[in-house]
């Protein structure tokens, strides 16, 4: 029996890796987008070449109109659902504001892309989800654990609140054997970080390399797809309502001790 998935924000970046992981494992794809047809398209392709059903649809994740019309898309290509990946980030540059300066006008905008946009998203996928599915939401792990990085006060709290939401939602699926998990990638080259400006791109990227992260490299798209693929797979079935970093360890590292104290032994 083929499996289908409906994956948020997969025409590029993150969204990407995890719709053509998907694909490799035999999963048609719902291959959502917002603006780029093109990127969406070239997505279409990649996933159809290793022999699944895969189509565009767009949709702005903050719309609950769009949604539905985007779900049901999905069912009427599909007839069902196995898996859910809500991965769409919205306007990332626009909202990022340190808390004192926030506009409710952004912060409406941050949940309505996010905790609001994932709320819909269960609602509406639930019921066409298989018996035994797979809700994945994109998280961040030191915005949504932290308080450092205050430019991403709206993005945090609301991937705080996705990260809450699965939990409540593994419960209330629980008996359809659904599970519900949110997967942290840590900084990703080929990815929204690319779209920052480049100074503070080229400072993340650098940071992570100079040993923060452990293993001196950015995360790629394909790493955080086969991380969803991993929950998607059987034998994730006994793993739900859980938050899991997906970061080659970056968030293993210690801000208050020195680096040098931190380096693996050669």
């Amino acid at each position: 029996m083929s499996k289908s998935a409906l994956v948020t924000g997969s025409s590029r970046g993150i969204g990407r890796g995890i719709a053509l992981r998907l694909a490799e494992r035999g999963y048609n794809v719902a291959i959502n987008y917002l603006q780029d047809e093109k990127a969406a398209c070239d997505t279409v392709n990649c996933a159809k070449a290793f022999g699944v059903n895969a189509f565009a649809v767009q949709a702005d994740v903050s719309q609950p109109d769009q949604f539905r019309r985007m779900a049901a898309e999905a069912k009427r290509a599909f007839g069902t659902l196995d898996v859910f990946v809500a991965n769409a980030l919205g306007d990332l540059i626009g909202f990022m504001l340190p808390p004192m300066k926030m506009t409710l006008e952004r912060w409406d905008e941050a949940s309505g892309v996010q905790a609001r946009a994932f709320l819909v998203g269960v609602q509406e996928t639930a019921p066409i989800l298989r018996d035994g599915g797979r809700i994945l939401a994109i998280s961040y792990w030191p915005g949504s654990h932290g308080g450092g990085f205050l430019p991403y006060f709206a993005m945090g709290t609301n991937k705080a609140a996705l990260e809450a939401m699965c939990r409540y939602f593994a419960v209330a699926l629980a008996p359809r054997h659904i599970t519900v998990n949110a997967v942290c990638p840590g900084i990703t080259d080929d990815s929204i970080v690319n779209h920052l400006p480049p100074e503070l791109c080229a400072s993340m990227l650098a940071w992570l390399r100079s040993g923060w992260g452990p293993t001196k490299r950015p995360g790629t798209p394909a790493d955080i797809g086969g991380a969803v693929a991993a929950l998607c797979s059987e034998d994730a079935q006994w793993i739900t309502g859980q938050t899991i970093a997906a970061d080659g360890g970056a968030s293993l590292m210690n801000p208050e001790l020195p680096l040098d104290l931190q380096r693996p032994e050669a």
